[in-house]
């Protein structure tokens, strides 16, 4: 079983930019979309995604917290457009950079489409409670806010948020 540990973090400006170590273009769909999560007829999400020339089906636990089970099979790349373009009830296209810091990798995922506008650090961790370095350009953590999952911004796009959503102030 695989166990993703992951924080989310808004970012106070662009100053992660002159350390970007590669970018990747994602674009992803859920075959098990937010409405399903949030009525409960689902326990996890399916995910399809497809960065750059390669594709995965994931499949991830329904539930808030850090630590979530996770799963991730590559699947070929045609077989992931089909199911993009076919079974998924929207789609998220973003630029992934990769930002080394102290020997870790941050995620900058930078939306584009209805979700332009945000822009996100991720953060994988070995542990709940590994310590990991807290560069300046770092904000608020947003790991808690659902509306900050993925899934969740097909139905609820960031072109639709308050501006207190925008700034992470108002509760999911």
């Amino acid at each position: 079983m695989g166990i993703e540990i992951e924080r989310k973090f808004l970012l106070h400006d662009d100053a992660w930019r002159s350390g970007v170590m590669r970018t990747l273009h994602l674009r992803q769909g859920y075959v098990i979309d937010a409405a399903a999560l949030a009525s409960g007829l689902a326990r996890a999400s399916v995910r399809v995604r497809r960065q750059d020339d390669q594709a995965w089906l994931n499949i991830k636990a329904a539930r808030t917290g850090i630590a979530r089970d996770e799963y991730d099979y590559e699947i070929p790349l045609a077989d992931a457009e089909r199911m993009l373009d076919a079974l998924c009830n929207g789609v998220i296209e973003k630029r992934r950079h990769v930002v080394p810091v102290e020997g870790v990798h941050f995620e900058i995922d930078e939306f584009l489409g209805s979700n332009a506008g945000l822009i996100v650090a991720e953060l994988e961790l070995p542990a709940e409670d590994a310590p990991f370095p807290r560069p300046p350009w770092l904000g608020r953590e947003v790991s808690d806010r659902l509306r900050y999952f993925n899934v969740n911004l097909i139905a609820h796009p960031y072109c639709t948020w308050s501006a207190a959503e925008r700034a992470g102030d108002e509760a999911c």
